[in-house]
């Protein structure tokens, strides 16, 4: 071969070689770029951040939706929830080779690259649906070729990792749409009042056009631009084959929204969402914030009617006579102590000063659970049993009656159907402050107080009207404590359980005690001193009022649900006295309720009614004679009460000895009486209920010589 033919042949041959070289270069580099590219994505995605903050909802035991709570109103849905026509919508107007592209449309980059460097600034978009989704999600909204940089190398990790449909399912949920709605199936709701799978054609371009500018576009703002925008959309989806034209010129003569649904919720709510949060928090372990963000579902024992007629009662003016008086709340089902109702103040806010969680002075609603239930429980004292009812001294204590008036004994039933003070103090000093304070204790109520200024509600801190609630439901119970609570189950975003209350009842007292508790509380709402307003069943309950009318209290039971209302804060406390929320509590039940007694539980002695009087008069004795021997016959003037007993005694001097005692008669034979002696009788009556005699009659006597009184 010539040398010169050798020659051109070798530089041929170093040329094919430079340039297999240049390729083999120019792919290592294309791979080292796609892996330098699939590297930083992934080091940029941090996968925790594509899980979306969500929307948590509180239903009612029944599963209708009550109210929900949120940092973004958003609720997830997966892309098949979604109508085609609308994800049709998004794809026409924000990225119409979404389908097309590895996540990067070099035709908008191109346009948007050239229009940047003609303005000297970052100010075109361009963005594909998976760019704004690496932008929403990982990156901040600065507008720099830095951050487009990342955005385009985080889009193209995107779609190296999820489908298309993962892709726009994201995209859906994550947008802002304005005025606080994140995501399609929150917009849906607040532009419509429907949720996304009822979605129209329109409506959906509606949506579509949102997220470019929600605050421009909105139809609550501008309407006229709003529909502008909108029939954009409606043409791309046209010019994009997704509908015919007919179809969009009859889409765009439709109206647009011009009244927005509200994704508030009602304050009536508010009180019992922040006991809600806080029960989430202190009994479940679930933050705060991570039920705002987490999309759970909260199952709760509300009942709406009662919630929203006790929100309406105590924020309603007319109900309060003094402008500073404030209320605290709380009503609970007897069955397992669930909060059906509970209100934090008359002008309650969230996250305000929860007045049903707030301790105050409960005055004499503490008797029953301090003072007279732990006596009934000693066995030493039954309902009619006589308590002291004087003015004692008690080292410095001196306490006393309300009206100055002392009867000097008073049975139990009168002393807290009157609410005497006098007595109640004397039975705490006869059963002992440790006894009254275990059984508060035994209910949650933990007193640090030492005094027997604990009988009249004298303490240092006070009690909640939750914890009264609470309390007062062991009487409804049959003597069981539970905790009340606020939430019954907890669902996440996914649809498992992951939290539920376990009712516990503890044995805080016999059920006979709880019964006769009942029993004298009914008496002191329909004879004592809770008779104010009118009451649509059987309730029991007592008042309570502290020095000067500060506080004043109901709290009581029905044979369904238990409760307590505390009032207070008056500046002018003239006219505040505790028949106002006595009155008020009563008003506040539910008014269809029927007339439901309460009932007596099995192997349990019933209180009877009190014996009001018991009198004897006018005791006359006569001889009757008879073949072996003689008796007397007494009689005497009985009172109405068949219930009390009568006493027969033998005189002699001054003094007398018991020959008999019956009940309710008004004669007696004294058998074997002598001829020619002449004993002398009386008749005493006597109250069985209360072991307290009352006057004696005149004294009779008979012989065969002396017949006659």
């Amino acid at each position: 071969m010539p040398e010169g033919r050798w020659e051109t042949m070798k530089r041929l041959g170093r040329k094919l070689g430079y340039v297999v070289i240049f390729f083999l270069l120019m792919m290592i580099a294309g791979v080292t770029a796609y892996l330098g590219i699939i590297l930083f994505g992934s080091y940029a995605i941090d996968e925790k951040d594509l899980v979306m903050k969500e929307t948590t909802s509180i239903v009612s035991e029944d599963g209708s939706e009550l109210t929900k709570v949120f940092t973004e109103n958003r609720e997830s849905v997966p892309l098949e929830q979604v109508p085609e026509h609308v994800q049709q919508a998004f794809v026409a107007v924000e990225d119409q080779r979404f389908y097309e592209h590895t996540g990067i449309d070099f035709r908008s980059i191109g346009r948007a690259l050239y229009r940047d460097i003609i303005t000297r600034s970052a100010a075109e978009g361009g963005s594909t649906i998976t760019q704004q989704l690496a932008k929403n999600v990982f990156l901040s909204p600065e507008r720099t070729l830095m951050r487009k940089t990342k955005e385009v190398l985080i889009a193209v990790n995107l779609e190296h990792r999820y489908t298309k449909d993962e892709i726009l399912e994201m995209y859906v949920n994550r947008i802002y749409f304005g005025h606080g709605a994140h995501g399609v199936q929150a917009a849906s709701r607040l532009y419509f009042g429907k949720s996304v799978e009822e979605l129209t054609v329109e409506e959906g371009a509606l949506l579509a056009a949102l997220p470019k500018g929600p605050n421009n576009y909105s139809p609550f703002q501008d309407k006229e631009r709003a529909k502008e925008r909108r029939d954009l959309v409606l043409r791309l989806m046209q010019e994009q084959d997704y509908i015919t034209i007919e179809k969009m010129r009859a889409y765009q003569g439709k109206t647009v929204p011009a009244e927005q649904h509200s994704v508030a919720d009602t304050p009536a709510y508010d009180a019992y969402v922040d006991l809600v949060l806080q029960e989430m928090e202190e009994v479940h372990g679930i933050t705060e914030t991570a039920v705002l963000e987490g999309g759970y579902t909260i199952v709760v024992p509300m009942d709406p009617e009662l919630q929203q007629r006790s929100y309406e009662t105590l924020t309603s003016p007319e109900n309060y006579p003094d402008a500073a008086m404030n209320s605290g709340y709380a009503l609970l089902d007897n069955d397992d102590g669930g909060i059906l109702a509970v209100q934090g103040g008359r002008e309650y806010v969230r996250k305000g000063y929860h007045q049903a969680l707030r301790p105050h002075q409960p005055g004499s609603a503490i008797k029953p659970l301090a003072v007279y239930a732990p006596a009934l429980e000693t066995k030493s004292y039954e309902p009619y049993s006589l308590l002291a009812d004087e003015e004692m001294s008690y080292g410095d204590y001196s306490p006393g009656n309300i009206d100055g008036v002392y009867d000097g004994e008073v049975s139990m039933f009168e002393a807290l159907q009157q609410s005497k003070n006098a007595p109640a103090v004397w039975l705490l000093d006869q059963i002992g402050i440790d006894r009254g304070k275990e059984m508060l204790s035994a209910q949650g109520i933990d007193i640090e107080d030492e005094g027997l200024s604990i009988a009249l509600g004298g303490l240092h801190e006070g009690i909640s009207p939750l914890e009264m609630a609470s309390a007062y439901r062991t009487f409804a119970d049959s003597g069981l404590y539970t905790p009340a609570y606020a939430v019954q189950k907890v669902y996440d975003r996914s649809g498992e359980l992951t939290a539920e209350h376990k009712p516990e009842k503890a044995r805080v007292m016999s059920e006979q005690t709880a019964w006769y508790m009942t029993r004298m509380l009914e008496s002191v709402v329909t004879d004592g001193t809770a008779q104010a307003g009118s009451t649509p069943t059987a309730l029991a309950g007592k008042t309570g009022t502290t020095n000067e009318a500060a506080d004043v209290w109901f709290a009581g039971f029905t044979a369904d649900m238990s409760g307590a209302l505390w009032m207070g804060g008056a500046e002018n406390r003239e006219s505040v006295s505790s028949s106002l929320p006595t009155a008020l509590f009563k008003e506040m039940l539910p008014p269809d309720m029927s007339w439901t007694a309460f009932e007596q539980p099995e192997d349990v002695r019933d209180v009877e009614e009190p014996i009001q009087s018991m009198t004897a008069a006018n005791l006359q004795a006569e001889m009757n004679f008879g073949l072996f021997g003689s008796s007397v016959t007494l009689s005497w003037e009985a009172g109405e009460d068949d219930r009390v007993h009568y006493r027969i005694y033998e005189v002699s001097g001054e003094e007398r000895e018991l020959v008999e005692e019956v009940e309710g008669e008004s004669s007696y034979e004294v058998d074997r009486a002598g001829y020619f002696s002449s004993p002398e009788y009386v008749v005493i009556p006597y109250n069985p209920q209360t072991g307290e005699e009352g006057e004696a009659t005149n004294r009779a006597s008979t012989s065969l010589f002396s017949q006659g009184g």
